[in-house]
């Protein structure tokens, strides 16, 4: 059978994830992984997996294995809505909705809202995960500049000046793939732009439950509540293979997101959105956050520190006050892609940054480096060792 003919045009849009591509070296002997956004498995509550499960079916019997409504689980949305509140997004439990995973309401507002050709505003760089749910849909992205401090305001509002986006893109706390945090001056200023210009923001918010240190600064939908949708996950704050994401989208655009959930997966399992629930309603949520950025934080600063210590004096790097990820950025005209693969020969491996830009000329000097996954030796022995092929290698 000629399978070729009978795929979709829009699988010319697709292709497999660079970064997971890249995460199969990961699993061979000896390999350390400074590449994958991939949450401990210490960072996992799981002394208590059992309790939860007891109290789920306890609690809730046979519903809990049963069909359920597209928005999500009562009791979840109920508990998330309550979290949301705590960090001042006013919202109803009726104004969540579940999703498989923040990835599922990335496509299903792709969905929703992309028709082809549809220009789309998006950070220099972006999520690239965001970017693998958008373009089956062939939009056309309009890159925005950013600096130290992320997205330049300048640069949105001169975009919106001259195209009429359906939406922008922004991952403004501990960006991935740089780390980055939009201060709280900017956020208000974005928000002015974006309500100003009646325009559409996608907050796309995995990260920011992970600070390490530093002050917390306000979701943008709590400034333009009208004008964002604000998605999030607990994947990094409690388990990422239950894929419980949830958002806050205003009420036409949710209306538009359960249809298309419907058609998609009909619900997220309702077994694991209990679990959630009562990780939520049970303080455990609470008890465990301060155990997973004890666990994170010294390995960042032992990231940090190696960096300081081996780096070459041309590199610079990014110095976030939480999240997963750093950036680092050599001398123009390196490329990364070549250092990777010698990298990959002395057992480390990072991600190469041209990955996360729209624009295949950008980013070819620069690297995206976790922290997560290693601890603090290997993570100062991997360190050394990268410094050591970007010298060798120059």
């Amino acid at each position: 059978m000629n399978v070729e003919n009978l795929l979709a045009d829009r699988t010319k849009e697709m292709d497999a994830s660079a970064i997971r591509e890249i995460l199969k070296v990961v699993s061979r002997p000896g390999m350390v992984s400074l590449a994958g956004g991939i949450p401990a498995p210490e960072s996992f509550p799981m002394e208590i997996i059992s309790d939860l499960t007891d109290r789920v079916i306890t609690k809730y019997g046979s519903s809990a294995f049963q069909y359920d409504p597209t928005e999500g689980f009562g009791p979840l949305r109920e508990a998330l809505a309550a979290y949301l509140r705590e960090q001042d997004i006013p919202v109803s439990a009726e104004g969540v909705l579940v999703t498989s995973g923040s990835q599922g309401a990335l496509d299903a507002l792709g969905k929703v809202l992309i028709s082809k050709g549809d220009p789309i505003a998006v950070e220099a760089p972006t999520y690239l995960g965001a970017l693998q749910a958008f373009d089956p849909y062939e939009p056309d992205y309009i890159r925005m500049d950013t600096d130290e401090d992320g997205l330049i305001p300048a640069s949105l509002e001169e975009t919106l000046q001259q195209h009429r986006v359906k939406f922008i893109y922004l991952v403004p706390t501990f960006q991935n793939p740089t780390g980055r945090t939009l201060p709280l001056e900017r956020r208000e200023h974005i928000a002015e732009i974006i309500t100003r210009h009646d325009a559409l923001l996608v907050e796309d918010d995995p990260y920011g439950a992970l600070r390490y240190r530093g002050s917390t600064v306000p979701a943008i939908k709590t400034l333009a509540p009208d004008n964002v949708v604000y998605i999030s996950t607990l994947s990094k704050v409690f388990a990422p293979g239950l894929r419980i994401g949830f958002c806050v989208a205003p009420e036409e655009i949710a209306r538009w997101l359960v249809i298309v959930k419907q058609g998609v997966d009909l619900h997220t399992s309702t077994f694991n959105q209990a679990l959630a629930a009562e990780y939520l309603t049970g303080n455990y949520l609470e008890d465990h956050l301060p155990r997973i950025i004890a666990l994170y934080r010294p390995k960042q600063a032992a990231m940090l520190s190696a960096l300081d210590r081996y780096f070459p004096a041309d590199f610079r790097w990014s110095r976030p006050e939480g999240g997963m990820f750093l950036w680092a950025v050599g001398p123009r005209g390196m490329d990364m892609e070549k250092f990777y693969l010698k990298s990959i020969e002395n057992n480390v491996a990072f991600v190469p940054g041209k990955f996360f830009f729209t624009d295949p000329d950008e980013g070819h000097e620069t690297m995206r480096l976790n922290y997560t996954m290693a601890d603090e030796q290997t993570i100062d022995r991997a360190i050394r060792i990268l410094a050591k092929v970007i010298e060798n290698n120059r």
